[in-house]
């Protein structure tokens, strides 16, 4: 059985459909790219299965609880975090302070809010930043501290909302292991992101969504050749850098 199951959501805004119907699946251990334009519905579909948003109509599944329509808080306790794709930190705290807000999804005290965000921070190589004020994060810094803060939370499937997005390239190339070692801890990743370079790298499966309706599914290599994705998305410049 999939970790994460979204049957047929719909999600309507008034006249608008922001989402349409769509299907997608997740196994425990993956890690899942969706891609799409600008205005696709990905971020609404993530805002449906965190909780942000109810769906209009359908079903989220998630370790076997239906989950569509919960408040965000009870879907976090279940093991589903996400990011969001513009960082906001607490700019005048610590990057422990922050980290620490993330574990107290699971805790109330505050030694042990402190300690999990320690092996968070220690586990992303930040333990040194640990007193450093938010404000003082380059953006690179600011995504990592974005990632420790949902890993706090100690979730089993993380949501990535265009977490490279703004990254040089080679600051792209350093958060690819970043990612892969979460999802090696026991991480099951969906992301969301532009940058093909990082959905390419990252992930077994891609979805595409377009106008809100999913228009392929896939491995990687078959997704791209996808005559429907190259003309609502990748466009034919993409593909002639393939070869």
């Amino acid at each position: 059985m999939a970790l994460l199951s979204v049957q047929n959501v719909t999600k309507k805004f008034s006249g608008l459909t922001a989402v349409n119907a769509v299907t997608l699946e997740v196994d425990e251990g993956q890690i899942v790219g969706v891609i799409g334009p600008n205005g696709a519905g990905k971020t609404t579909l993530f805002n449906c299965i965190a909780g942000a948003l109810p769906p209009t109509s359908g079903s989220i599944n998630f370790a076997g609880h239906e989950i569509a329509g919960k408040k965000p808080y009870e879907i976090c306790r279940l093991g589903v975090t996400r990011t969001f794709q513009v960082v906001k930190p607490f700019a005048s705290k610590t990057v422990l302070y922050n980290t620490m807000v993330g574990a107290f999804a699971t805790t109330n005290h505050i030694r042990e809010a402190e300690q999990k965000a320690m092996e968070v921070l220690a586990f992303l190589g930040m333990e040194k930043k640990k007193d450093v004020f938010a404000r003082s994060l380059t953006l690179p810094e600011r995504k990592q501290l974005e990632l420790a803060r949902a890993l706090a939370t100690e979730p089993k499937l993380l949501l990535l909302d265009e977490v490279m997005a703004g990254l040089r390239p080679g600051e792209v190339t350093e958060m690819l292991p970043v990612i892969r070692k979460i999802n090696e801890a026991g991480v099951t990743i969906v992301i969301v992101e532009h940058i093909m370079q990082a959905i390419m790298n990252l992930s077994e499966k891609i979805y595409v969504i377009s106008f809100g309706k999913k228009i392929a599914e896939g491995a990687p290599l078959d997704v791209v050749a996808d005559e429907e994705v190259v003309k609502a998305y990748l466009g034919d410049e993409y593909v002639a850098t393939q070869h």
